[in-house]
């Protein structure tokens, strides 16, 4: 896109420009504008290193992917599988190519005795919801289940989507999230890695909760969005 072409376009959408870009494309010529994230500088061009949603913002250009692995974060809230039991705690799988741990000091409040049976608290093929508290540099990953809504999760439904639309399915300021949790009175728990777990009152609402973040997922570049899974939730609360 030439300055030119950006200059047009912010005439007539002066806050906000999207269009699907793929990796090497040139998102924007010249200095007045600022590379933000899945972009780079290169000379006077800045450009895609992602398939994804190319915004631009005022002056910053920036890129929402629309595929992509998880990348574990610090304070990310993940949801994990525990694969295995060890002396020092848990190993736990949170849907990226490093495996965590929960130590004996960071899985509960109460005090775990060296001795202790350890299935009692956490078995293999359980899942949790955690918090990352610590990524070393060698993607050694700490969990910790020590604050609010961080627990073992039990019954309900668990499903995947891809982590890149995890900001899409909760919304700007959770609004989307929220939405679908008062429609379809479910609890519904989005880990950052992709995996959501959901359990409601009705199976049929727990099914049109799915659906909806689904349909999030699928059709995450589309504007109008919100509107649009409103619009589809109502449609099935109708047939409930």
């Amino acid at each position: 896109m030439s300055d030119v072409e950006v200059q047009q376009a912010t005439e007539v959408a002066p806050v906000e420009i999207k269009r699907i870009v793929v990796p090497g494309e040139v998102l924007a010529e010249g200095m007045d504008y600022l590379p933000g994230e899945g972009t780079f500088r290169d000379n006077n061009q800045i450009i895609a290193n992602a398939l994804g949603l190319m915004i631009i913002r005022g002056r910053l250009v920036k890129l929402i992917p629309l595929s992509g692995k998880y990348m574990p974060k610090r304070d990310d809230i993940v949801i994990g599988m525990v694969t295995d039991i060890t002396s020092k705690g848990w190993i736990v799988d949170i849907n990226c190519a490093y495996h965590a741990m929960i130590t004996l000091r960071d899985a509960t409040a109460e005090f775990i005795p060296k001795e202790a049976d350890l299935s009692k608290y956490f078995n293999i093929g359980e899942y949790v919801l955690a918090r990352i508290v610590k990524v070393t540099s060698q993607k050694l990953i700490d969990l910790s289940l020590r604050g609010p809504r961080l627990m073992k999760l039990t019954g309900g439904r668990l499903f995947e989507i891809n982590p890149t639309k995890v900001p899409r399915v909760i919304g700007k300021k959770a609004s989307m999230i929220t939405m679908i949790k008062e429609k379809t009175a479910c609890n519904v728990f989005v880990g950052q890695n992709g995996l959501i777990w959901l359990n409601g009152n009705e199976p049929k609402g727990e099914v049109l909760a799915v659906n909806a973040i689904l349909k999030i997922e699928r059709e995450s570049h589309l504007s109008g969005l919100t509107e649009e899974i409103e619009k589809f939730l109502d449609e099935g609360l109708k047939n409930l």
